[in-house]
């Protein structure tokens, strides 16, 4: 019997945690949504060994929750979660903005700004897909610009937990509001003002999940239905 490539294996374990993760932070899996390792293995052609592999890796990220061997879940949000969410992002975000400042090339701002003017098409558009992935990509291609892997790795957990919710609640959003944020980052960038960019992400982030909060939390622990 022929024996499995284990880079291939590595590289296939690799891919579906990757996609998982990107599920997540784009809030397509909703929460408490069930996940089944059957299932996810059919629609993405491979087995469940790797598929398993990827849930339990984002069980441990905080991202899923285990239920039994066949019950894992998208966590519900409650207000304490979502307070803890909150209070690490304004704790990392702000400063893994400033810390990359001084490694921001003309690329990295040219970057900014094509996003910045697609999230408003996307605003524009009330596409909720394209919005969670291209606000996704506008704070980390700011957060990765900063020296060293460690601080944007500790960010993208945190996204990972929230953007579930984000994704059920962007109908409520003033996304335009949120957006004049990104402009003030960008203008913040352009300054070469550390202080400025820090407040402008601070700010961003406030907005935002300042927003969903005051929407409460439903007896379930989602924010309540329109």
């Amino acid at each position: 019997m022929q024996r499995a490539d284990p880079l291939s294996e590595a590289s296939l374990n690799a891919t579906i945690y990757a996609e998982m993760r990107q599920r997540l932070v784009t809030g397509r899996l909703a929460p408490g949504h069930e996940l089944s390792t059957r299932s996810l293995a059919a629609e993405l052609g491979v087995s469940q060994t790797p598929v398993r592999d990827a849930l339990s890796r984002l069980a441990a990220d905080g991202a899923v929750a285990i239920r039994s061997k066949r019950r894992i879940q998208v966590p519900l949000m409650t207000k304490e979660r979502f307070d803890d969410l909150l209070r690490c992002r304004l704790l990392l975000e702000p400063e893994a903005a400033a810390r990359a400042l001084d490694h921001m090339d003309e690329a990295c701002l040219t970057s900014l700004r094509e996003i910045d003017a697609a999230l408003d098409r996307a605003i524009a558009e009330d596409d909720p897909d394209s919005y969670m992935r291209l606000n996704h990509a506008f704070h980390f291609t700011l957060y990765r610009a900063q020296p060293g892997p460690t601080m944007a790795q500790l960010i993208e957990t945190l996204w990972l937990q929230f953007g579930p919710f984000m994704r059920l609640v962007f109908g409520r959003l003033d996304a335009a509001r949120l957006n004049d944020q990104h402009q003030a980052a960008i203008a913040a960038i352009v300054a070469r003002d550390p202080e400025a960019l820090r407040k402008a992400i601070a700010a961003d982030i406030g907005d935002g999940m300042g927003l969903l909060s005051r929407s409460g939390f439903a007896a379930n622990g989602t924010a309540p239905t329109k």
